[in-house]
């Protein structure tokens, strides 16, 4: 045991013998009284607290702490069980609006929890995903989607010991500026916002957190960290963003943005087929024609001769997200170690992504895209559903637009063409010059259902009856 006293560093030692009860010391599993996020097992004895890390990159790392510094666990557990790639709450660059430090918060714990809170996560409940329209009661939305991209990308970053909290925050936020009906209403408002910055629904994202959301007394928005702010503009394809030139300043994304860009990819993939299924879009019979599924229907029917066709289908989809998940984690450690990554400079400095699937799965994943691209997103149904959402948008933003009185109070008034009625919440909130981005931020954060209501309340003949 001499050799693990140094405080706060990572110790190497062999799985057998660890230190047992006779060193006057006791396990107890799972953390209950601690931290238990990211270990499973703590030693403690009368000079330190010794915990196994449930996720080694090597059987038997240690974190070692010593006992006057148990009240630091969270501190441990947050920054000082990361990998040097990763980023540190205490770099962040902090947030635009200056706040006190939580006592026992971490910057990025309260980035994801402001996201939760906030009234644009809630509506992704009313957003469809690819299925745009009322299918059934078990297609995906955009929250459900979001849940499962938050809970693949902390399941990965966990394993590169990258920032959870950040990278949870990242995943919850990411489909936060997606407006009713799917890619088919981004079209829409992106076709009436042409020669005036377009619509892209990242950047809108950034918007609703910035200036959007009322929430706080002192500030506009959410006043979220930096770096949450920087994964908005990254994940654009957008390049021409010039008010945004700061976060591409900085070279490439962190490795916790690249994970929840990779996981995002993995989970539409599988749950978009599991949907088409789901509704008939699209056959098991068809599916066998791909080779990545036939490879793991292959081996599940081997393992499990008798599953129902429901159960075979459910294992097969599970087994898809479990063989991507290992295969990026694998590719990604491997490119870490080619690279030569020790540090956050050296991620951003890296001209490709390191977070990334291998050469081998990324031809089975384009082969299984380009099949849902052909059978599910351009399916007749899929396409009518989407025209409708498009004409929907269109036709109320134009109506909104040739009679701004149409808007709800708070919206007329962040435009400058109209008389301020009543005192803004946040007085140095500039006000919009075009009231085409004022209806354009008013459209964008509508749930399909409310969209289509207001659409029979200005067009249909009965609909304020």
């Amino acid at each position: 045991m001499d050799q693990l006293w140094a405080p706060w560093r990572l110790a190497y030692v062999a799985k057998d013998p660890l230190p047992k009860q006779g060193d006057d010391c006791f396990i107890c599993a799972g953390l209950a009284d601690t931290h238990d996020r990211q270990h499973n097992i703590v030693l403690r004895t009368d000079r330190c607290v010794v915990m196994l890390n449930k996720y080694p990159y090597n059987n038997g790392h240690l974190l070692i702490a010593p006992r006057s510094h148990v009240g630091r666990l969270d501190a441990l557990s947050d920054d000082d069980w990361l990998a040097p790639f990763a980023m540190h709450g205490r770099d962040s660059r902090g947030r635009l609006h200056t706040e006190e430090s939580h006592p026992f918060r971490t910057i990025f714990q309260r980035d994801r929890e402001r996201i939760v809170h906030c009234t644009a996560f809630r509506r992704l409940m009313g957003k469809t995903q690819v299925l745009v329209g009322q299918i059934n009661d078990h297609h995906r939305t955009r929250l459900t989607h979001t849940l499962e991209v938050a809970q693949i990308s902390r399941t990965i970053a966990r394993r590169l010991r990258l920032n959870e909290d950040l990278t949870e925050a990242i995943a919850l936020s990411h489909d936060i500026g997606h407006p009713p009906f799917g890619h088919a209403g981004e079209r829409a408002l992106n076709e009436c916002l042409k020669g005036q910055g377009g619509f892209d629904h990242n950047v809108y994202g950034l918007r609703r957190v910035d200036l959007l959301e009322e929430r706080y007394p002192d500030f506009p928005g959410l006043n979220l960290s930096w770096e949450l702010r920087e994964a908005f503009v990254q994940h654009s394809r957008r390049r021409d963003l010039g008010e945004y030139a700061e976060f591409f300043a900085v070279g490439s994304p962190l490795l916790e943005a690249q994970v929840v860009d990779a996981a995002d990819s993995l989970a539409y993939d599988t749950h978009d087929t599991e949907d088409a299924l789901g509704i008939g879009l699209i056959t098991i019979e068809e599916l066998e024609g791909i080779e990545i599924w036939r490879r793991i229907a292959t081996a599940v029917r081997a393992a499990h001769p008798r599953l129902s066709s429901e159960l075979l289908r459910r294992t097969i989809l599970r087994e898809l997200i479990a063989w991507q998940v290992t295969d990026l984690i694998c590719e990604t450690e491997r490119n870490i170690a080619k690279g030569h990554i020790k540090s956050v400079a050296d991620v951003r400095g890296s001209k490709e992504p390191i977070v990334a699937f291998s050469p081998d799965l990324l031809r089975l994943k384009y082969e299984l895209e380009s099949f849902l691209r052909k059978q599910v997103y351009h399916h007749p149904r899929v396409v009518s559903m989407a025209l409708k959402g498009e004409r929907i948008l269109t036709l109320l933003f134009n109506e909104l637009v040739r009679c701004p009185e149409l808007l709800p109070r708070g919206h007329q008034h962040r435009w400058m063409g109209v008389a301020a009625t009543e005192s803004p919440a946040f007085p140095s909130m500039p006000r919009e010059q075009r009231i085409e981005r004022v209806v354009a931020d008013y459209l964008g954060g509508m749930t399909d259902r409310y969209a289509r209501q207001e659409y029979i309340r200005l067009f249909h003949p009965d609909g304020d009856s």
